[in-house]
């Protein structure tokens, strides 16, 4: 059986989000600064300044993906099986 899969396109202007909300859930926000939270507690730099009250990972997770800095993409899948993959800056 094959599935269907809907890719994203490169330009992120007028893509339009078919799986799930257009924004991105809490879930998905709390599972994307969780691992980078990770990755800055093992010694990854970080992708943004650093100012005087971005001390702890969390927080400098935060603000990596408000600024957009995050080169991360959504899986959202049906349970079809069928997927879409959504860059985060389409749903910031």
């Amino acid at each position: 059986m094959r599935l269907k899969t809907v890719k994203a396109r490169s330009s992120t202007k007028k893509y339009k989000v078919r799986i799930g909300p257009p924004w991105l859930t809490r879930f998905e926000r709390a599972r994307i600064v969780g691992a980078r939270a990770l990755q800055l507690s093992l010694g990854a730099p970080p992708l943004i300044p650093l100012s005087e009250n971005l001390k702890d990972p969390i927080s400098i997770a935060k603000a990596e993906l408000e600024a957009k800095a995050l080169p991360i993409s959504i899986r959202r899948i049906l349970p079809t099986g069928e997927y879409e993959d959504i860059p985060i800056n389409v749903l910031l």
